[in-house]
């Protein structure tokens, strides 16, 4: 047996094999964006990738209609994820994206090199991207390699007085986007409560809400998630997300589990529109105290007293941990109610207080919101600033 294996081991290693499995083929993204590097429209270079979002959304002021249409069809997943593009051609061309790449898994689903749990893994993934296609759905960003990254719009963007974005934790990616079970512990059913909510909380408000699980977020709870390398790739891509949205409205991060500790590390770099960052189930914001986070937004938290994480050690040694606790009175952020929310996946159920108190943060209504500790700590200071805050 050990002689057979030697033998394979030397003819693979003389066909190049050791060489090319630390290759890999480069993802549809990937040879989108190679292209468009290499791309004009009617004799025009187009601009570098790295260009910042003004200069992006310049560009794309400068063409006609019908360029913008063209670029959008010959590169669909660049334009639909690059940010300065106009938010209603992005959501065209991740349409067409997401066409090409369930054609592509109907493929697969008949492809008998493949297992037979490969087959149903690509039949999986043509429901996920037929049921993004449906209804008109707002993808603001699409990727489907790997494990696939998306975010999806409720309301209108471009018009919002006041924007939410929900940033969810471990376990997310393509395949969990949405889910028809437990519904509101996945980043479709966070955002469409939320912005249900905002919109019964302040009815003449005009919000939109971004389920953007636009990041690699880790799976179970291994050393990805007790790390913070994954979150700093994370907190990375919300910076960009949130510096190329359209308008001026102020934003608020809804942040749950590993999504506040991206949070956490975007803090420091988001533009002054971002007037609150609220965390849920929080394992901690790598930082030991709010002030750490560097960043003038209003930083608030909450707890179910449910919740599994209380019992994660709050610390940070060695890369592993994520902090202190963000509601521990010495954290300093403001602690809110989180009653009904039934553990680590239940805030943003209908009905809880967890939930209703997001949605005020995300109108404004500041002084509505209930305190953890039943008394008016959270709302210290707020009197002046609630109001301005509602417009």
């Amino acid at each position: 047996m050990l002689l057979a294996l030697a033998v394979v081991f030397v003819m693979l290693a003389t066909t190049g094999w050791t060489a090319l499995r630390g290759q890999r083929e480069r993802s549809p993204l990937e040879a989108s964006a190679a292209a468009w590097e290499r791309g004009r429209i009617d004799g025009r270079d187009l601009p570098g990738l790295g260009s910042g979002p003004a200069r992006l959304a310049r560009f794309f002021a400068s063409l006609t209609e019908g360029q913008r249409t063209r670029l959008a069809h010959r590169y669909p997943l660049t334009v639909g994820n690059l940010n300065g593009a106009p938010v209603a051609l992005r959501y065209r061309a991740n349409r067409a994206a997401l066409r090409t790449a369930r054609a592509e898994e109907r493929r697969r689903t008949h492809d008998s090199r493949l297992s037979p749990a490969g087959q149903h893994e690509a039949e999986r993934r043509m429901r996920r991207y037929t049921s993004l296609l449906a209804h008109h759905r707002r993808v603001l960003a699409f990727d489907p390699a790997g494990s696939g990254r998306v975010a999806e719009v409720f309301g209108d963007l471009g018009r919002a007085e006041r924007i939410s974005v929900v940033v969810p934790g471990s376990d997310t990616d393509l395949l969990t986007f949405q889910r028809t079970e437990r519904v509101y512990s996945a980043p479709v059913g966070m955002a469409r409560a939320l912005y249900r909510a905002e919109r019964a909380a302040s009815p003449s408000t005009r919000t939109a809400v971004i389920a953007w699980a636009d990041y690699t977020a880790p799976s179970g709870l291994g050393v990805d998630a007790a790390t913070a390398t994954l979150a700093a790739d994370g907190a990375l891509r919300l910076t960009a997300l949130v510096r190329a949205l359209p308008g001026t409205s102020p934003v608020a991060l809804f942040c749950h589990s590993y999504g506040s500790v991206v949070c956490g590390l975007a803090a420091r770099r988001l533009p002054g529109r971002v007037a609150d960052i609220a965390v849920a189930g929080s394992p901690g914001m790598r930082a030991e105290k709010a002030a750490d986070l560097r960043t003038p937004a209003r930083v608030w938290a909450m707890r179910d007293a449910d919740d599994w994480i209380q019992d994660v050690p709050h610390l940070e040694w060695g890369g592993l941990g994520h902090g202190a606790d963000p509601v521990s009175a010495a954290f300093g952020a403001r602690v809110l109610s989180a009653r009904g929310a039934e553990g680590h996946s239940g805030y943003f159920v209908p009905g809880t207080r967890s939930l209703a108190n997001f949605a005020e943060i995300g109108v404004g209504a500041y002084r509505s919101v209930d305190c953890a500790r039943g008394d008016d700590g959270c709302r210290a200071g707020l009197s002046a600033t609630a109001e301005a805050g509602r417009a």
